[in-house]
C-alpha cells in the first residue's frame, strides 16, 4: 500500500528542520547503507547520531504523532529515528530492498522495517530528476511531492532514487514497524478507518451503524495487532 501524507510539516516547521539540517556537516550517505544498497548508493546524509539529526527528527516525529492519516495508515508500534539525505548534480541511487531489520548506532533499539517513509524537504520546482521510484505488481510509481509532505510505501518493494539533473534534493527517511505486520490487513483496516469518519461525518458518532461499523474496526485490529 502506497499513501501520500499531505503536509505533514508545515511551512513554518518545514523552514525549521531546513535552517537545522543545511546548517549541519553531511557525510557519504553509505554510512547507514547495507552491502547492496552500498552498490547503488550516491548521495549524502547527516550522521544519524548527530545533534542536528536528532534535533530535526524530533520535529518530523511531533508532526507524524499530530497526523491522524499516518496514524490510520501505518498503525506505527516502533518508528526509527528519522534521518535526512540530499542527492546533488548526478547523485542517485539505484535499485534496491530495504533491510528487514534496522539497529539503530550505538543504542539497543531494532525496528522490524515493515514501512518505509520518506518526507520531501525540497520544493519539488527547485530541482529535476530525484524521483522515487516504486515498483508494485501494477507496474512502476513514480513520486515526488512539494516539500512538507510524505509517502510511505512497503519496505519489501523495490524501489530507487533516479538521478538528479538539476538542483538538490531533500528529504528525511526512515522505517517503522506497525502493529499490523501484514500489508493487505493494514490496508483493509485503512479503507475501514477512512470509511467510519465519513459516514460519521454525516450520521454522527452516535449513530448505531458508525458504532457497529467502529467495532468493527476495532475487533478486527484486536485479532490481527501485536501491541
Amino acid at each position: 500500500m502506497l499513501i501520500a501524507i499531505p503536509d505533514l510539516l508545515d511551512a513554518a516547521t518545514l523552514a525549521n528542520v531546513r535552517a537545522i539540517i543545511d546548517a549541519a556537516p553531511w557525510v557519504d550517505g553509505n554510512v547507514t547503507s547495507g552491502h547492496q544498497s552500498a552498490l547503488a548508493k550516491r548521495n549524502e546524509q547527516l550522521p544519524e547520531d548527530g545533534a542536528a539529526a536528532r534535533e530535526a527528527g524530533k520535529i518530523v516525529l511531533d508532526a507524524l504523532a499530530a497526523s491522524p492519516l499516518f496514524f490510520a495508515a501505518t498503525l506505527p508500534l516502533k518508528v526509527f529515528p528519522p534521518l535526512f539525505n540530499r542527492y546533488g548534480l548526478g547523485q542517485t541511487f539505484g535499485t534496491h530492498v530495504d533491510n528487514a531489520v534496522r539497529v539503530q548506532r550505538g543504542r539497543d533499539f531494532r525496528v522490524r522495517a515493515d514501512l518505509s517513509v520518506t518526507v520531501f524537504l525540497e520544493d519539488a520546482d527547485r530541482y529535476d530528476g530525484g524521483d522515487l521510484v516504486i515498483e508494485d505488481l501494477f507496474g512502476e510509481q513514480r513520486v515526488k511531492l512539494p516539500a512538507g509532505h510524505a509517502v510511505v510505501y512497503p519496505s519489501s518493494s523495490l524501489h530507487r532514487v533516479t538521478p538528479v539533473t538539476r538542483g538538490r534534493r531533500v528529504a528525511s527517511f526512515f522505517w517503522l514497524q506497525s502493529m499490523v505486520r501484514d500489508d493487505a490487513a493494514r490496508r483493509i483496516l485503512f479503507d475501514l478507518d477512512r470509511s467510519v469518519q465519513s459516514v460519521a461525518a454525516v450520521r454522527g458518532n452516535d449513530d448505531a451503524d458508525v458504532i457497529r461499523l467502529t467495532g468493527v474496526y476495532h475487533n478486527l485490529l484486536r485479532r490481527w495487532a501485536d501491541a
